[in-house]
């Protein structure tokens, strides 16, 4: 099978493609056809060397495919299954392996495409605003990068729970796909300082919330927003890591909380994982949120969609199609 693979750590060029030994499915595994694996700033993370991956590797987690053969010890899926996982280690490449437990069954009706569109990210704003910080009706809060994949969908939930949305984008073109998902206010931080164009909607310190994807160019901002005892959500760092930070800060500016979550604590059993992709079917299927695939990549072109998600050109869901 073919497969990109990585040697060495640094830029998008160490991205490569080759011919590689087609994995077996050990007990309780299934081995897929890749359809349609998603791109995330995780896979930048490893790529790069911020967050360590033992090398060489075949990069990517996210994925949906159809199973091609079944280790032993699998009862819950089938030769023929269309299924999806975030636990899909080696998605860049035409066939994986993932353990049946971490792996959910696609319903009639949802493409393979689609559900790589929608597992992480869509179960990226649930847990987000259910649980990291579970918005209430009437919270006002931020979400940074509101056209990017996370941010689309986490608008859309934050507006189906009742909530004040404000966002930040950086074009025009991405403040109207943040309209569009229902976002009440939206500030270009290219042309404006986003604290004070929120502070002249609301005042200071009116936030219960800020989910932050974006890290070191934010984050310091976005806790002078809070309102006393509200929540700085940081769930990713696309600008860069977050320089240590002095606890005695929280306090001094109204007892606030702080978390830095991950998916993997949210999803943590089977039990977790079917429950929370089921939440979010059901809000696709009730029409809160949709899922918007913004661009389709050739699987050997997975290095111009790294450049193209560092560069910040994107919006919605990347995907690579074998």
């Amino acid at each position: 099978m073919f497969a990109i693979t990585v040697k060495r750590v640094g830029g998008s060029e160490v991205l490569e493609w080759k011919k590689i030994q087609t994995p077996e499915p050990a007990e309780g595994q299934l081995l897929i056809d890749i359809v349609a694996a998603g791109v995330n700033y995780l896979e930048i993370y490893h790529r790069s060397g911020i967050y360590e991956k033992e090398l060489p590797f075949v990069p990517g987690g996210e994925g949906a495919g159809i199973v091609r053969d079944v280790g032993p010890g699998v009862t819950k899926f089938s030769v023929g299954d269309l299924v999806a996982s975030v636990d899909l280690s080696g998605s860049y490449a035409e066939q994986a392996v993932v353990d049946a437990k971490r792996a959910v069954s696609i319903p009639e009706g949802l493409s393979g495409e689609l559900a790589a569109a929608t597992l992480l990210q869509g179960m990226t704003a649930h847990y987000l605003c259910h649980d990291a910080y579970a918005l209430q009706a009437n919270d006002l809060c931020l979400i940074h990068a509101g056209a990017g994949g996370v941010g689309r969908i986490l608008i859309q939930m934050a507006k189906q729970i009742g909530a004040t949305v404000f966002t930040t984008v950086s074009t025009k073109e991405k403040a109207a796909l943040a309209h569009t998902a229902g976002a009440d206010h939206i500030i270009n931080y290219v042309k404006d300082d986003f604290t004070q164009a929120i502070e002249q909607v609301v005042g200071k310190r009116a936030l219960a919330a800020v989910y932050d994807g974006v890290g070191a160019a934010t984050f310091d901002k976005g806790l002078t927003l809070l309102r006393p005892t509200g929540t700085m959500v940081l769930f990713g760092q696309s600008s860069g890591v977050v320089p240590p930070f002095d606890l005695g800060r929280l306090a001094t500016e109204g007892s606030l909380y702080i978390t830095r979550p991950t998916l993997t604590s949210f999803i943590a059993n089977e039990k977790a994982l079917e429950r929370r992709f089921n939440d979010v079917l059901t809000l696709m299927q009730e029409g809160h949120i949709d899922i918007q695939i913004g661009h389709r990549y050739r699987l050997k072109d997975a290095r111009q969609a790294h450049e193209d998600l560092e560069s910040r050109r994107t919006t919605g869901k990347l995907v690579l199609i074998p």
